[in-house]
């Protein structure tokens, strides 16, 4: 039998989570909702149905959307990460460690679905450092993006990305 065990958490790093076994359907949604939770023209998700998820590090803040869905998020740095309904739990699938480990395979909300959403894959494409020339700020940016794997501590990085941590507890670096 395959172990299927799949990581993810927010872009700063103050929450992380692990799915063991094998999830749900993993889809899009376009419903005006999801567009809105997500700042983006739709949400992916990945169902944690029939698998053992865990909050590895911390937990998220929850906005109620509607009388039946709430959604968790990073209140530290703002990433999306779950879309939470009486049929179960969907993690946000940009959140996971690894995007591709689990392609979609099914839309929702479509009657919301923004018209050139289907053509986005003909656009022209560039690599980040094609744009230097336009942003000359990308010859030495510097990421404070938590990395695509589990740490052991978690260190918060100041407001205005300066690099500097910020002062944390013993249990916010756990």
């Amino acid at each position: 039998m395959t172990h299927h065990l799949h990581t993810g958490g927010c872009q700063c790093g103050a929450i992380r989570f692990r799915i063991e076994g094998k999830p749900g359907q993993s889809s899009i949604c376009h419903c005006r909702m999801c567009q809105k939770a997500f700042g983006a023209y739709y949400a992916p998700l990945v169902s944690t149905r029939g698998a053992a998820f865990t909050w590895t590090r911390g937990e998220p803040k929850y906005f109620h959307s509607s009388n039946h869905v709430r959604r968790g998020f990073c209140d530290n740095c703002g990433t999306p990460l779950t879309y939470e309904a009486a049929d179960g739990l969907a993690i946000s699938a940009g959140a996971l460690d690894d995007p591709s480990s689990l392609p979609p395979s099914m839309q929702y909300g479509v009657e919301a679905k923004v018209p050139f959403v289907d053509h986005l894959g003909a656009l022209p494409s560039h690599h980040t450092m094609d744009d230097i020339a336009e942003a000359p700020f990308l010859a030495d940016i510097v990421s404070n993006q938590h990395p695509d794997h589990d740490t052991e501590t978690w260190q918060p990085v100041a407001a205005g990305g300066g690099g500097a941590p910020v002062s944390a507890s013993k249990e916010d670096n756990a």
